[in-house]
C-alpha cells in the first residue's frame, strides 16, 4: 500500500512537468525517505482554528476556519455535511449520529434526541410534559438537587440533559478537529432567541464539560442575518434596509426583523456596516416535528385499522419508532410530490406495512397548526413598530420553510415573493463561523457590527421606606426593555437607603407574550441581590467633607444575552485641598511683611484658601510707596498693611476645593432564582462520567482501527504477491515466509479472543511490515529508477552543452570573453565524465541483478550524483550572469571626457555597464539558453540585478568611458 502510495506521488511529480529536472530528483529522494517512517500530521504550536455549531433539535452542523483555510463545513464521518443529532448507548457503548438513529429504531428508549429545549427546564415544566406525550418510551425523573430533567436508561445508567448535549459537543469538536487537522477549544455556538437566562447558562455548562471555551451565544436568526449581510456587503448604505428572517425548524417558528445600515463609531471614527435586530416573534412548539408525529400517529390508526393484529402498535416502542422515522422520510417526499407510499417491514409481530398517503392528507392533518404559520412575523412587526410595505424582503430558512403549505401561507401574508437565496440549512452556520473567526485570535474579517435585541425584558424590584411615616412601597425600575439592544450595560442608584436592604431581578413586563409561553418560560425570577453592612459602611464615611452619593448597583446583558450584577458600590465625595497651593498662598503673603512681621503672624498663612492666581501684591505696594515718599514712616507702615489685608482675603476668595469621587465596594450576596445550572459535587461526577465514557470509546476506536488495519494488510499484500510485477521482488523463501505468515494471521482474525486489545493487533502489524517492507521497497526503487535515471541523463545533457559553450568563453579561446579559467573548465569536464561513467557502469552492474536481490542502484545515489553535477554547473552559471567585459580606453580631449562621464552618469547611474552594449552578448545569451532548457537546474541561481549589487564594484569619477555610439 505503501509503496503504491508513494508511485502515485511520483506520478503526480511527472504530470507537473519535473521529469528531467533536479526538483523532481529530489523529490524522489524525499518520497523514498518516507519508506522509513510512517506517522499522523502533528498540528503546528501556534494552530488557531475555530468552529461553530449551529446545534438544532434535529441536526447539527460544525463550521471550522484555520489559517489558511477560508470559512467551511466540516464533514462528519460519513462525509455529510450536517449530522442528526442523537446520541444512543447499548451494551455499553456510544454511538452518534445515523449510527444512533440505526440503534434507536431496535431500542427507542437508548436513543436520546431532541434534547436542545430541554436545557434548563424542571420537571415540571410544560416543555417536559408536552416531551413525554411525543416521546413515550423514555423514563424521565427529576434530578434531586435541582429538580431538572434526567433520563434513567437503569439502574446504573442516568443522564441528566447538559451530560448528553455536552457529548454532543464533544462529536462535533472532533468533526472540526478531523476536518482542520488542528486542536479546536473555542467555538460560538447558536441558539434559539427565546432561550432565557436558564437555558443559556445550561448550555454554557454543557459546553465546559465538553473543554470548549464559548466565544458567545449567538441567536440563530442573528447568525443568519450576519451571514446574509456579510456577503451582501456592497448593498449596504447609510439608509437602513429592512429585512425579515422567516424561520421553521424541526422544533419551532422565529421571524425576526433586522436593520442594515452603514454607521460611524462615535469612538473610532469608522464607518462599518450594522445588523440590528428590531422586532422577534416566535412559536417554540410549531416546527416540522408536529408535523411529522401527527403522520406517526395517523400511520399508527392506519395499521391498526388493518387489524392484522390483536397488539396496539402505539404500545410496541420499537415499531413506534419505526413509525416515527418512515414519517419523517413521507413528510420529506411530499413536500415534492403529490403523493407517496409510507411502508415498512415487519412492522410489528413480522406483519408488514403499507399505506399511500397524499399531500392533501399531510395538510388536513396539520389544519390547526397553519394559522399559526404567520404568527411569528406578525409578533415581529410589532415588536419592531415597521409595516410591511417597510420591509425590503422576507427570506426563509430551515428546512420546516419547504413545506409548499408554508410558504403558501407567507406568500399570502406577506403579498410578495419570498426570499430563497440563502442555503436553508447552513446559514446559520455560515454566519456563527464568521463571528468566530471576528472574536478569535490570530484572525482577522472584515468589520461587522451585530446588535441583537432583548426578547424577555429584565426589570429590578426593592423596597423603599418614603420616610414620611407612610408605608414602605415597591419600587420597579426597567434595566432592559423589550426589543432593546445588547451587548449592554446599566446602573441603578438607591439613595434613600442607610440600613441593609436587598432587592430582586426579574423579567419585566411579559405582556406580548401568551399565557402558555409564559408557563414554558419556566421561574420568572432571575437573581436575588442582598447587601450587607451598609450602615457601618456609610457611618465610616460620613462627615462634614464628604456628601454621599447613594449606592451604585451595576449590571451588565453581554453579547451572549446572559445578564450578570457585576458588582455593587457605595460612592462619595469628599474635599481634597491642595497643600501645594496653599503653600504659594503663605510665600505671596510673607512678601507684604517684614521678617519680624511674618515670625509674629502664625495664622496668616493658616487662614486663607487657594492663592494659586493671587501673585501682584508686592509690585502693587512698591508704587503705593512711590506715590506717598513725603509721608511719614508711620503713615507708610499703615497702608502698608492695609494693602496686605485686601490682599490676604482676595486669597481667600479664589481659593477652590477639590472633590474627589471614591467607590467602596458594598459586601453582597448573589442568589440565582432561575434552574440552577450544574455546578460543585453534581458537576464533578459529570466530568468523571464523561471522561470514562470517551475513553472507552477511544479504545474501542483504537481497537477496531488496529483490526482493519491489520486486516486490509493481510489481504493487501497476499494480493501484490499473487501479481508478477511485486512477486519477482522477493525471494522464494521471503514470498513463502510472508504468506505463511499472512495465513497464520488470518486464522489468528477468525478465532474469538477474550478482551482483545489494540496492542494485540498492532504489534502483529509491526511483525507483518517488518517483512513485506522489504520487497515493496525493492518494487519501488524498480518503480522509480527510471524516471531518475532520465531526470541524470537529462542533467548531463544539459551540462555537456553548456559545458562546450563555455569553452569559447575562455582567455585561451577568446582573450575579450575570459568568463572562465581553464581549472574550472576541466573541473566541469571532469564532473560530468565521471557522473556518465558512474551511470553506465552502475546502470550495467544493476541490469545484471535479479529484481528480488538487493538493490544496487538506488534512487538516492542517483540523487546525490545529480547534487554534485548541479553544483558545479550552478556555479558556473551565476559566474556568467554577473561577469562582464573589460572596457576598452579610447583617447579623447580632458572637456570631452568629463562631458561623457557625466552623461554617463546620468543614463546609467553607476558607470560604464548601464549602458554599454556586451560584446559576448550572443555567445553569453546562449550558453544561458542551454542551461535554461532544463529550467529546473538553475533554481537556486541568483538573478543578474542582484550579482551586479553584489559582485560589480561601482567605478571612480575617473574612470574613463566608453560611448554607446563607438561600441
Amino acid at each position: 500500500m505503501f509503496a503504491d502510495k508513494t508511485l502515485n506521488q511520483s506520478t503526480t511529480l511527472r504530470r507537473r512537468g519535473y521529469t528531467t529536472s533536479l526538483t523532481y530528483a529530489l523529490s524522489l529522494l524525499t518520497t523514498a525517505c518516507l519508506l522509513l517512517f510512517t506517522g499522523s500530521h502533528i498540528p503546528g504550536a501556534n494552530a488557531a482554528a475555530v468552529m461553530s455549531v449551529d446545534l438544532g433539535t434535529e441536526w447539527m452542523k460544525v463550521g471550522v476556519v484555520s489559517p489558511g483555510v477560508p470559512m467551511e463545513i466540516a464533514l462528519n464521518r460519513e462525509s455529510k455535511r450536517k449530522t442528526p443529532v442523537i446520541l444512543a448507548f447499548r451494551d455499553g457503548l456510544r454511538t452518534f449520529g445515523e449510527d444512533a438513529v440505526t440503534v434507536g429504531i431496535r431500542e427507542p428508549s437508548a436513543a436520546y434526541g431532541y434534547l436542545l429545549d430541554l436545557l434548563g427546564k424542571t420537571i415540571d415544566n410544560p416543555i417536559v410534559d408536552l416531551y413525554r406525550k411525543r416521546f413515550p418510551y423514555y423514563e424521565i425523573i427529576a434530578d434531586p438537587d435541582r429538580n431538572t430533567v434526567v433520563f434513567k436508561k437503569s439502574d446504573t445508567e442516568q443522564f441528566s440533559v447538559e451530560e448528553l448535549v455536552a457529548q454532543i459537543l464533544v462529536k462535533a469538536k472532533e468533526f472540526a478537529q478531523e476536518s482542520t487537522s488542528q486542536p479546536i477549544t473555542e467555538c460560538v455556538l447558536t441558539v434559539p432567541g427565546y432561550f432565557g437566562q436558564a437555558e443559556r447558562e445550561a448550555l454554557l455548562t454543557a459546553a465546559e464539560l465538553a473543554n470548549l471555551k464559548v466565544l458567545q451565544l449567538i441567536n440563530d436568526f442573528t447568525a443568519v442575518a450576519l451571514n446574509y449581510g456579510v456577503f451582501h456587503r456592497a448593498e449596504i448604505n447609510e439608509t437602513a434596509q429592512y429585512y425579515i428572517f422567516f424561520d421553521m425548524g424541526a422544533y419551532k417558528t422565529s421571524a425576526a426583523v433586522v436593520s442594515y445600515q452603514l454607521m460611524k463609531d462615535k469612538v473610532t471614527k469608522e464607518t462599518n456596516p450594522v445588523v440590528q435586530v428590531l422586532g422577534v416573534g416566535y412559536d417554540r412548539t410549531l416546527g416540522g416535528l408536529e408535523l411529522q408525529l401527527r403522520l406517526r400517529d395517523y400511520l399508527a390508526a392506519e395499521f391498526n385499522a388493518m387489524k392484522k393484529t390483536k397488539t396496539d402498535v402505539t404500545k410496541s416502542p420499537r415499531a413506534l419508532a419505526k413509525l416515527f422515522k418512515e414519517a419523517g422520510r413521507v413528510k420529506n417526499v411530499l413536500s415534492a410530490n403529490n403523493d407517496h407510499f409510507a411502508q415498512i417491514e415487519n412492522l410489528l409481530e413480522d406483519h408488514d406495512f403499507k399505506v399511500q398517503v397524499t399531500r392533501e392528507k399531510l395538510e388536513e392533518l396539520g389544519a390547526d397548526l397553519w394559522p399559526r404559520v404567520v404568527k411569528p412575523l406578525e409578533q415581529a412587526l410589532a415588536a419592531s413598530g415597521l409595516s410591511l410595505d417597510t420591509i425590503s424582503q422576507v427570506i426563509i430558512f430551515g428546512g420546516g420553510t419547504r413545506v409548499p403549505k408554508v410558504q403558501e401561507i407567507l406568500k399570502q401574508a406577506i403579498n410578495q415573493e419570498l426570499g430563497k437565496s440563502l442555503n436553508a440549512d447552513e446559514a446559520a452556520t455560515m454566519g456563527a463561523v464568521y463571528k468566530a473567526a471576528d472574536l478569535a485570535t490570530g484572525f482577522k474579517v472584515k468589520k461587522f457590527i451585530v446588535k441583537d435585541a432583548v426578547v424577555f425584558p429584565i426589570q429590578v424590584t426593592f423596597k423603599r421606606d418614603p420616610g414620611d411615616g407612610n408605608a414602605v412601597r415597591q419600587v420597579k425600575r426597567v434595566l432592559f426593555g423589550h426589543m432593546n439592544s445588547y451587548p449592554q450595560k446599566k446602573v441603578i442608584t438607591f439613595n434613600k437607603h442607610t440600613e441593609d436592604f436587598d432587592f430582586h431581578v426579574h423579567y419585566g413586563d411579559l405582556s406580548h407574550l401568551s399565557a402558555e409561553e409564559i408557563s414554558y418560560i419556566g421561574s420568572l425570577n432571575i437573581s436575588h441581590v442582598e447587601l450587607e453592612k451598609v450602615k457601618e459602611l456609610i457611618e465610616q464615611n460620613q462627615n462634614e467633607v464628604i456628601e454621599s452619593k447613594g449606592i451604585k448597583a451595576y449590571f451588565t446583558l453581554d453579547d451572549s444575552g446572559i445578564f450578570r450584577c457585576v458588582g455593587v458600590e457605595f460612592i462619595y465625595e469628599k474635599q481634597k485641598e491642595d497643600e501645594g497651593t496653599l503653600a504659594k498662598l503663605g510665600n505671596t503673603i510673607s512678601k507684604l511683611f517684614s521678617k519680624d512681621e511674618t515670625k509674629d503672624d502664625p495664622e496668616s498663612e493658616g487662614e486663607n484658601g487657594d492663592a494659586e492666581k493671587f501673585d501682584s501684591t508686592k509690585s502693587e505696594s512698591e508704587t503705593a510707596e512711590k506715590r506717598e515718599e513725603k509721608d511719614t514712616k508711620a503713615t507708610n507702615k499703615t497702608e502698608e498693611t492695609k494693602s496686605a489685608d485686601e490682599k490676604v482675603k482676595l486669597a481667600a476668595k479664589n481659593y477652590t476645593i477639590k472633590l474627589v469621587t471614591v467607590k467602596e465596594p458594598v459586601q453582597h450576596k448573589i442568589t440565582q432564582l432561575f434552574t440552577r445550572p450544574l455546578a460543585g459535587e453534581s458537576y464533578e461526577k459529570a466530568v468523571e462520567k464523561l471522561t470514562s465514557i470517551n475513553a472507552v470509546e477511544s479504545d474501542r476506536n483504537r481497537l477496531e482501527s488496529a483490526l482493519n488495519a491489520l486486516e486490509s494488510h493481510v489481504v493487501e499484500i497476499q494480493q501484490k504477491l499473487g501479481e508478477e510485477e511485486y512477486a519477482k521482488c522477493a525471494s522464494p523463501e521471503e514470498k513463502e515466509k510472508i504468506l505463511e505468515l499472512c495465513s497464520s494471521i488470518s486464522d489468528w482474525l477468525y478465532e474469538d479472543h477474550e478482551n482483545p486489545t489494540p496492542e494485540m493487533y498492532e504489534q502483529r502489524l509491526k511483525d507483518l511490515k517488518k517483512l513485506t517492507n522489504v520487497f515493496l521497497a525493492r518494487h519501488w526503487e524498480h518503480a522509480e529508477r527510471p524516471d531518475a535515471l532520465k531526470a541524470f541523463d537529462g542533467m548531463i545533457d544539459g551540462a555537456t552543452k553548456f559545458l562546450n559553450s563555455a569553452r569559447n568563453l575562455t582567455k585561451a579561446s577568446n582573450p575579450e570573453k575570459d568568463v572562465f579559467t581553464e581549472i574550472e573548465i576541466e573541473t566541469l569536464s571532469k564532473a560530468i565524465r565521471e557522473a556518465s561513467d558512474w551511470k553506465k557502469s552502475e546502470s550495467k552492474a544493476q541490469q545484471q541483478l535479479k529484481r528480488h536481490d538487493e538493490v544496487r542502484l538506488t534512487v538516492k545515489d542517483i540523487t546525490d550524483k545529480m547534487s554534485l553535477l548541479d553544483r558545479e554547473v550552478k556555479y558556473m552559471v551565476n559566474k556568467i550572469k554577473i561577469w562582464k567585459p573589460k572596457v576598452k580606453p579610447t583617447k579623447k580631449t580632458k572637456k570631452d571626457t568629463k562631458t561623457e562621464d557625466a552623461a554617463g552618469y546620468s543614463e546609467g547611474g553607476s558607470g560604464s555597464g548601464a549602458n554599454v552594449d556586451d560584446p559576448t552578448k550572443d555567445e553569453q545569451s546562449e550558453a544561458e539558453n542551454i542551461v535554461n532548457e532544463g529550467e529546473e537546474q538553475v533554481i537556486d541561481a541568483p538573478t543578474t540585478e542582484d550579482n551586479k549589487e553584489k559582485a560589480t564594484p561601482k567605478p571612480s569619477p575617473t574612470e574613463d568611458h566608453t560611448p554607446r555610439s563607438e561600441l
